[in-house]
């Protein structure tokens, strides 16, 4: 199978030239103009899912740059497929996404002697064969999503309820007592989603323990740290923010109260966003940004903001809260432009970059496409726009996208996380393709960007 390079090369070319200084950025984008961007994002999708295919057949992963495949742990979980089919279904790409489901439903297993990490097998594989159950029907998916839920239920077996970080799929040995808010957190949806689909409420209720478990050990400020003794209930690091380790568990807060009408999950929500605003948010040269503090005592002590904290707009528009969501959306988009691409953090006080990289991360994407759905207005499209063809620009490659070594000079990364087809492309194409595309109301999305529904009466998308 060849890959259409020259097609690529047009495009790259073509977004080049329409590209506008950042003083001279439109602020709007029309329909038409919107469903061209659209069908660009689903050939740009179409193209890595080729290159993957060609590099990387049957792997976890592509990557791009040596033309090759690569698996996390001894033998493959298909994670990129998995991750995938969702969105290919969703874009209607059905040979694309026939050829995955049919891959994952014939080759993928999880009979395997080998420790896997709880957290992103859960929010990327049972989250992934969920959805695309949702969507497709096909019953061999819920079939390996019930083993594979099965197989991760040992990490709950803890004293306090946390869950530890790592279980044997095969043997159900559990290792990593020192976890963090994210991964002990972070299940509730996909878990609850396993038990309203299998019948069987074990998940649930396991998965719900660890949550209010997690609550239960926050501050008097309703702040939580940065690392928990999943054993003993200790914090053995008290940093207290928003970002990467900690980011998920206020999503699944409220999500759980939006998908399960969970009254348990509203309350924890309403009790803990408060302390975020206050004792988080830091007002910086009239922008508003999200920094570090003492979990017990709210003093700032750093001024650290990045790629997986611009997930926060998203979540404070879910929630109610658009002109804190879209103050920080514009800190997103200073945070971008400082280098027409995001680094994984920075110093808002200085805005100098502390973390150079660019992993393909889809969480300020996420925010634009929150934003305009609650707004609609235009400029989020504007600025996805302009996320866009900067993504393209910088991380296109001969096989696939790349990510970023480092923002500042482009060099790259031999990199393609499966979530660049979960949330990054599946985030751009939601942004400007027509708000009918999805059940948006009736679906929640997982913080992978798997959309589940409770009401079988509504598919996910609209037909």
């Amino acid at each position: 199978m060849r890959i259409k390079i020259w097609s690529g090369i047009l495009l790259v070319l073509a977004l080049g030239v329409a590209t506008l200084s950042h003083a001279t950025q439109q602020k709007t984008v029309t329909e038409k103009e919107a469903a061209h961007l659209a069908l660009q994002v689903k050939n740009e999708t179409r193209y890595a899912w080729e290159s993957y295919k060609r590099y990387a057949w049957g792997y976890d992963a592509l990557k791009p740059l040596s033309k090759s495949g690569h698996n996390w742990y001894a033998q493959s979980l298909l994670m990129t497929p998995v991750d995938a089919l969702d969105t290919l279904v969703l874009m209607g790409l059905k040979k694309e996404a026939d050829e995955a489901r049919e891959l994952i439903a014939t080759k993928l297993s999880f009979d395997h002697d080998m420790e896997v990490q709880n957290f992103e097998i859960t929010i990327r594989l049972l989250g992934g064969l969920l959805s695309a159950y949702q969507m497709t029907e096909d019953t061999r998916l819920l079939n390996l999503a019930k083993d594979l839920g099965q197989r991760l239920l040992p990490v709950f077996e803890s004293p306090t309820g946390l869950p530890f970080t790592h279980v044997n799929l095969r043997t159900g040995k559990v290792r990593g007592k020192i976890s963090n808010p994210a991964e002990t957190g972070t299940l509730l949806l996909e878990f609850g989603m396993l038990s309203k689909l299998s019948g069987d409420p074990v998940f649930y209720n396991k998965a719900k323990r660890a949550l209010v478990a997690t609550y239960e050990h926050r501050s008097k400020l309703g702040l939580v740290g940065s690392a928990i003794d999943v054993e003993t209930g200790v914090w053995v690091n008290k940093n207290a923010h928003i970002g990467g380790g900690i980011d998920s568990y206020y999503e699944y807060l409220y999500k759980c109260w939006k998908l399960f009408g969970d009254q348990d999950c509203k309350m924890m929500w309403e009790k803990s966003i408060p302390g975020v605003n206050q004792y988080l948010a830091d007002e910086v040269r009239g922008e508003l940004w999200y920094g570090h503090a003492d979990m017990d005592k709210g003093t700032r002590n750093a001024t650290q903001y990045g790629a997986l904290d611009a997930f926060m707009p998203a979540l404070l528009a879910l929630g109610g809260d658009l002109d804190r969501a879209k103050r920080l959306q514009e800190s997103n988009l200073k945070m971008w432009r400082l280098h027409g691409m995001e680094p994984e953090a920075l110093n808002y006080q200085s805005m100098l970059v502390t973390s150079p990289e660019y992993a393909l991360r889809p969480e300020i994407i996420e925010s634009a496409y929150y934003l305009y759905h609650y707004t609609g207005d235009n400029k989020y499209r504007a600025m996805g726009k302009e996320f866009f063809f900067d993504f393209v620009k910088r991380c296109r490659s001969e096989a696939g996208y790349t990510a970023l070594k480092d923002v500042r000079n482009s060099s790259r990364e031999d990199s393609m996380e499966s979530f660049v087809f979960a949330e990054t492309f599946k985030y751009f194409y939601l942004l400007f393709a027509p708000k009918k595309t999805i059940n948006f109301e009736d679906v929640t999305f997982n913080t992978e960007a798997h959309p589940f529904r409770l009401n079988h009466q509504k598919k996910i998308i609209k037909k």
